[in-house]
C-alpha cells in the first residue's frame, strides 16, 4: 500500500488508514505518522529506503515483533514513539544506529522488565524518554547514568515489584520527572524511596502523578527526596487528605523545596491544620494550586495553622479551585506576598473586600494581581481595593462582568499593566489610570476612545465596535495596536501618521470597504508606516459585495471605479467631441442632406409612377431655379411661354405649390404632375438646397422612367468644376446633356425661344 497524504515539509500523516505494513511513502519524506493503524511487525526492509527520515510515529498499533535491524538506515531519525503497542520485550540492537535520537516513548507496552541490559546506554543525544506500563514488574540499571544530555523522563510503573538501587540515576541531574506509580507509595513506601532516592536532585522538578498520598505512610519515601535536595514538586491527579499534607510537611521539614504544586488534585478533608507542627520552610516562595476538588467545600477552615508556611510565600496560585474568600486574618500573613492568582473562582463585589483587606498594612509587597474569571461586577470596589496596593504594576480583571466604569477612580501610581478583556465594558471613562502602558480592553462592546494615556505602548482593542482607529494624539508611546475584529472600514496614512511612535499593527478580520484610494494605500504605502504582525492575508473586503471575501492585496479595481467622475467626464468630453466631429464632417460632406435626400427618394419610390400618357400631366414644365433668379423667370421666361402660340403651362413653387403642404410634398407633385422640368441654372442656383432638391428628384424620375425629362438653362457661364460636388446630378447633367444658354446679344434670343418652345413640346415625347 502507498501513502502520498504528504504536505511541503515532506510530513506524511498515515494515521488512520487500517494499515497492517509499513506503507510506501516518498523517499525524501521527513516525517511519518503511523499511528492508529493495524501494523503488527516491522521488517529489515520496511524503512531501509527511508533514511530521510526524522520523526516516525507508531503510536497505538498491534506492533509485535521489530527486527533488531530494522533503525538502521534511521541515522537522522530525532523522534521514535512506538507507545501503546504490544511489545513484551525490548532490545537495545534496535538503537544501535540512533545517534540523533532525541525523543523516544515507549509507555503502555506489556514488557514487564526494564534491563540488565544496558537498553538505552547508544542513545547519546537522548533528551527526552517515556518508559513503563502497567505491565511493568521489575527495574534494572539500563544505561540511564551513561545519558548525558537527557533533559525530561516519565516513567510509569504502578505494578512494579523490584527496582534496583541506581536504575533511574542519569549521569547528570534530569530537568523533569514525572513518575506515576499509583498506590504504590501506600504499598510497597520502601520501593517508591529507593526511586525517589535516584531521581531527586535540587535541578530537578519533581512530578508525583495519578497516586493516592492519603496516609503518613504513603507520604514517607518523600524523606528521600528531602535527602536528594529537591526544591520543586508537584502533585498532578493525586488524591490526598488534610492528615497527608499536615505528615508531607513535617518529613519535608527543612528541605530547600522553593516550590510545590498541587494540580487536577482532590483534597479529602475540611482543611483542620491543627495538627501541622511548626517547620522550617524560609526557601518555600511559590504555592500553585489549580484545579482542586475539596469534598467538604463549604466547610473548609482556616489555613491560620499554617500561618508559619504562609509568612514566607512570594507567590501564590489558586486556580479554579471554587475560592469564594480569604478571612483577613488569614491575608494579613501574607506579609512577603507579591504575586496573587485567584482566577476562575467565586470572588464576589462582598467577598474580594475581605481578601484584599489591607488595614493591617498587608499585601504591600503585591505587585501583580490576577483577578479574572469571578463573579466581580463594581469596577467601583475593585479600583478602590487596589488602590491600596501602592507596589502593584499588574492587574488582570478580564472575565468578568462590571459592564460599566464610573467616572472617577483611585489607583496606585505604580500601576502600568491593565487587562479588562471580556467585562461587557459599554463606555469608557477618565477612570482608566494614565500610568499604564499597556492596556487590554478586547471583546467589550466599545465603540470609542477619547482618553490621554501618555506612557501607553500596547492597546488591545480586538473584538470591539471601533468604527474608526482611534485618535493616535491620545498615544504618543503607542508601539503596538490590536484591533482585530471590530467594524473599521478603512484607515488612511494621516490615521496612521497621528500615531507618532507606532510600529506594529493588527487590524485583520475587519469590514474593510475596498475603496479605490484604501486598496492602493493598503498595496503601495501602509507597510512604510507599520508592520502589519498579523500578516496582510487577514486583510479581506467586505464591500463593495463583488469584492466580499477576498484579499485586500488582490484586488484589482478598473478606472472606472476608481475614478468614476473623471472618467465619465472624460467620457462625455469624448462622446461630445466625437459627436461635434460628426456633425462638423456631416456638414462638409453634406451627411444630412444626403440623408434627407434618401429619406425623400424612399417615399418618392414608394408613390405609383404617373404614366406620361396621362391627362395628370397639368404642366408642360416645371421650373426650378433659385429666388434670386426669379425676376428673370417671371418678367422674361414666363411671359415668353404662357403666352405664346400654344400657350405652356408652367408650375412655379411660389405661385402653384399648396398652401400648408409639405414641401418635398410639393416638389414630388409637381415634377411628377409636370411633362419637363425646366432648371435655370445659375450661381444662385448651385447654392440652393431646395433647387438640389428639385434636382435630384428629377433624376430619380428620369431614371425610372427612362426618359428625357429635364431641360437645362444656363442662365450665366458656370464652370464645371466650381460646381460643389453635392451637385453631383448638376454635373452628370451637364455632361450628357444638351443645354441652352440665355443669349447675351438679343438678336441670338428669338432663336433660344424657339428651341426651348421645341424642347418643351409634348409632340417630342
Amino acid at each position: 500500500m502507498r501513502c502520498t497524504n504528504c504536505d511541503e515539509q515532506h510530513f506524511c500523516n498515515c494515521s488512520f488508514k487500517h494499515l497492517q505494513h509499513i506503507p510506501e511513502i516518498p523517499l525524501n519524506a521527513r516525517g511519518l505518522d503511523l499511528s492508529f493503524n493495524q501494523i503488527e511487525s516491522i521488517r529489515i526492509t520496511d524503512l531501509r529506503q527511508y533514511t530521510e527520515l526524522k520523526t516516525l510515529n507508531l503510536h497505538s498499533n498491534k506492533l509485535e515483533f521489530i527486527h533488531q535491524e530494522a533503525f538502521n538506515s534511521q541515522a537522522k531519525l530525532e523522534v521514535l514513539d512506538l507507545s501503546f503497542n504490544k511489545l513484551e520485550n525490548l532490545s537495545s540492537c534496535w538503537f544501535q544506529e540512533l545517534k540523533s535520537l532525541q525523543q523516544l516513548n515507549l509507555l503502555g507496552n506489556p514488557y514487564t522488565t526494564l534491563g540488565p541490559s544496558p537498553l538505552f546506554r547508544l542513545l547519546v543525544n537522548l533528551r527526552t524518554l517515556r518508559i513503563g506500563s502497567p505491565s511493568l514488574k521489575e527495574v534494572y540499571k539500563n544505561g540511564l547514568g551513561e545519558l548525558t544530555h537527557l533533559d525530561e523522563m516519565t516513567v510509569v510503573g504502578s505494578s512494579l515489584k523490584s527496582y534496583e538501587n541506581g536504575s533511574f540515576q542519569a549521569d547528570r541531574p534530569i530537568g523533569l520527572v514525572s513518575l506515576s506509580l499509583q498506590n504504590l507509595f501506600e504499598k510497597d513506601p520502601e520501593l517508591v524511596s529507593k526511586i525517589l532516592q535516584d531521581v531527586s536532585h535540587s535541578e530537578t522538578e519533581l512530578m508525583i502523578r495519578d497516586s493516592n498520598i492519603r496516609t503518613n505512610t504513603s507520604t514517607e519515601p518523600f524523606k528521600a527526596s528531602k535527602e536528594g535536595g529537591i526544591r520543586r514538586l508537584t502533585f498532578l491527579n493525586t488524591t490526598t487528605t488534610d492528615e497527608a499534607i499536615t505528615n508531607l510537611l513535617f518529613n519535608l521539614d527543612g528541605s530547600p523545596l522553593s516550590y510545590l504544586g498541587l494540580v487536577d488534585a482532590q483534597l479529602i478533608g475540611h482543611g483542620w491544620w491543627q495538627k501541622a507542627k511548626f517547620t522550617h520552610y524560609k526557601n518555600l516562595h511559590t504555592i500553585y494550586v489549580h484545579n482542586l476538588d475539596i469534598q467538604g467545600f463549604f466547610k473548609f477552615s482556616s489555613m491560620i495553622p499554617l500561618a508559619f508556611l504562609l509568612m514566607n510565600l512570594h507567590k501564590v496560585s489558586i486556580i479554579n479551585s471554587m475560592l469564594f474568600v480569604i478571612p483577613r486574618d488569614t491575608t494579613k500573613v501574607l506579609i512577603l506576598i507579591e504575586y496573587l492568582d485567584f482566577s476562575q473562582n467565586l470572588l464576589t463585589d462582598l467577598t474580594i473586600q475581605e481578601t484584599l483587606f489591607t488595614g493591617y498594612g498587608q499585601l504591600q509587597n503585591l505587585n501583580t494581581l490576577n483577578v479574572s474569571q469571578n463573579s466581580l461586577k463594581s469596577f467601583e470596589v475593585l479600583s478602590g481595593l487596589v488602590a491600596n496596593l501602592k507596589k502593584l504594576i499588574n492587574l488582570d480583571a478580564s472575565h468578568n462582568s462590571f459592564v460599566s466604569m464610573p467616572e472617577k477612580c483611585r489607583w496606585p501610581v505604580t500601576l502600568r499593566f491593565l487587562n479588562l478583556s471580556y467585562t461587557k465594558l459599554l463606555r469608557l471613562t477618565p477612570c482608566l489610570p494614565s500610568s499604564l502602558t499597556v492596556l487590554d480592553l478586547s471583546e467589550n462592546d466599545l465603540k470609542s476612545f477619547h482618553q490621554r494615556f501618555p506612557k501607553l505602548t500596547m492597546l488591545i482593542l480586538t473584538g470591539n465596535r471601533f468604527l474608526n482607529l482611534p485618535q493616535g494624539g491620545y498615544f504618543p508611546s503607542l508601539g503596538t495596536l490590536l484591533i482585530q475584529r471590530n467594524a473599521l472600514r478603512m484607515f488612511t496614512k494621516k490615521d496612521l501618521s497621528r500615531f507618532k511612535n507606532l510600529q506594529y499593527l493588527e487590524a485583520g478580520t475587519n469590514n474593510f470597504f475596498c475603496s479605490c484610494e484604501f486598496v492602493y494605500f493598503f498595496r503601495n504605502n501602509v507597510d512604510d508606516l507599520v508592520t502589519l504582525r498579523d500578516g496582510r492575508r487577514n486583510y479581506m473586503c467586505d464591500t463593495p459585495f463583488s469584492l466580499r471575501g477576498d484579499a485586500i492585496d488582490s484586488v484589482r479595481l478598473s478606472v472606472f471605479e476608481c475614478y468614476m467622475i473623471l472618467a465619465v467626464s472624460t467620457l462625455c468630453a469624448s462622446i461630445m467631441f466625437v459627436l461635434i466631429c460628426i456633425a462638423v464632417t456631416c456638414h462638409k460632406l453634406h451627411i444630412i442632406w444626403y440623408l434627407q435626400m434618401t429619406k425623400a427618394w424612399i417615399q418618392a419610390k414608394r408613390k405609383p409612377a404617373v404614366s406620361r400618357s396621362s391627362e395628370e400631366l397639368r404642366y408642360d414644365a416645371f421650373v426650378s431655379y433659385s429666388q434670386h433668379d426669379a425676376e428673370w423667370v417671371e418678367e422674361i421666361l414666363v411671359p415668353n411661354l404662357e403666352n405664346a402660340q400654344p400657350p405652356f403651362a408652367l408650375c412655379l413653387h411660389q405661385r402653384d405649390f399648396r398652401p400648408g403642404r409639405w414641401i418635398v410634398d410639393n416638389i414630388i407633385d409637381s415634377i411628377e404632375k409636370s411633362h419637363r422640368t425646366l432648371f435655370v441654372l445659375s450661381e444662385h442656383f448651385v447654392t440652393s438646397e431646395w433647387c438640389r432638391y428639385e434636382l435630384d428628384f428629377s433624376h430619380f424620375r428620369l431614371v425610372d422612367e427612362h426618359n428625357d425629362s429635364a431641360v437645362l438653362i444656363l442662365l450665366e457661364p458656370i464652370e464645371k468644376e466650381t460646381i460643389p460636388k453635392r451637385f453631383c446630378k448638376l454635373r452628370k447633367f451637364m455632361n450628357s446633356r444638351t443645354y441652352l444658354e440665355w443669349p447675351e446679344d438679343e438678336e441670338k434670343r428669338s432663336e433660344f425661344w424657339s428651341n426651348l418652345k421645341a424642347a418643351l413640346s409634348r409632340d417630342q415625347c
